[in-house]
């Protein structure tokens, strides 16, 4: 971890930049940071930017292993319900049908929002902006899509999803047989994925990347 120098007293130098603090906003200096090195602020100790071992591929990778679960999670059937010789599947999208066909269609385009639109949104975006600026390309609208991106990120509630998933399946227990659907196995490490994606993602290095193409 690299303690970094607060301006005015930062050295000029192509070696460093200027960045505030996204806690404090604080204006330091932030140096090129060595493979899998990071800095923190000066003063609250907040993180700054990293620079992950392997530069773009492995979250490259991650972003394209999250991309094909998610197209899995939601072409499978979470779960199958067994109840008196009847059986009833369920998805992701199946779920805000249900809620929309009870007159509760607010709630069921948010739940349709948030666990299919957003998600999907946010992976296909990072998979684009990954790709250009691993390949050196400039492609059509990459300034805005990170921005998009970016402002989208935290309504990814996959994790969220998931857990009201666990609880029904608990509750559901004890009326009828659950059997777990193929969406539902690709579910579960998707979450994982899409976190290792969030945390050596570093938007400043797509930044960085963008401006090196223009």
């Amino acid at each position: 971890m690299t303690r970094v120098d607060p301006l005015p007293r930062a050295v000029v130098s192509s070696h460093c930049r200027a960045v505030a603090c996204h806690e404090c906003d604080t204006l330091q200096a932030l140096p090129d940071l060595p493979a899998g090195g990071s800095a923190c602020c000066v003063l609250c100790g907040a993180r700054l930017g990293m620079n992950p071992r392997g530069g773009l591929d492995t979250p490259l990778a991650l972003a394209l292993t999250a991309f094909i679960l998610y197209l899995i999670a939601n072409a499978f059937p979470l779960m199958e319900l067994e109840l008196k010789g009847l059986v009833h599947a369920t998805s992701f999208t199946g779920a805000a049908l249900a809620l929309m066909q009870e007159d509760m269609i607010p709630l069921g385009l948010a739940v349709w929002a948030i666990s299919v639109l957003v998600p999907g949104l946010v992976m296909g975006i990072t998979l684009y902006v990954l790709l250009a600026a691993r390949l050196g390309r400039l492609w059509p609208g990459l300034r805005p899509l990170l921005l998009v991106l970016c402002r989208l990120r935290p309504w990814g509630m996959l994790d969220v999803f998931m857990l009201g998933i666990l609880v029904a399946m608990v509750k559901l227990a004890d009326m009828a047989k659950i059997i777990v659907g193929p969406g539902l196995y690709a579910f579960a490490p998707l979450l994982l994925v899409s976190a290792g994606v969030v945390s050596i993602l570093e938007p400043r290095l797509l930044w960085e990347r963008l401006e090196a193409l223009r």
